[in-house]
């Protein structure tokens, strides 16, 4: 499960992100490219878009729940 102290600090502030144990491997960014971004230099995606509706929110999920490495996590966190 991804750890709400490890986020990336790229992450926007919201309910979704993702902590330092991506691998990289592009899955968020297929399954919510809306959402999800790679930083290059750090080889690693981040959210760079809490969702905005009911798609995006379905897409972010799955994005979350098929992670290979559990490093997105939604920790209920209202955007500021």
């Amino acid at each position: 499960m991804a750890d709400p102290n490890h986020k990336v600090p790229e992450n926007v502030a919201g309910r979704y992100y993702v902590d330092d144990t991506c691998i990289d491997c592009e899955l968020c960014r297929e399954t919510a490219p809306e959402n999800f971004i790679r930083w290059d230099a750090g080889r690693y995606s981040f959210v760079t878009l809490q969702p905005r509706n009911d798609e995006e929110e379905a897409a972010c999920r799955a994005a979350m729940d098929e992670c290979p490495v559990e490093a997105i996590g939604c920790d209920g966190e209202e955007v500021a």
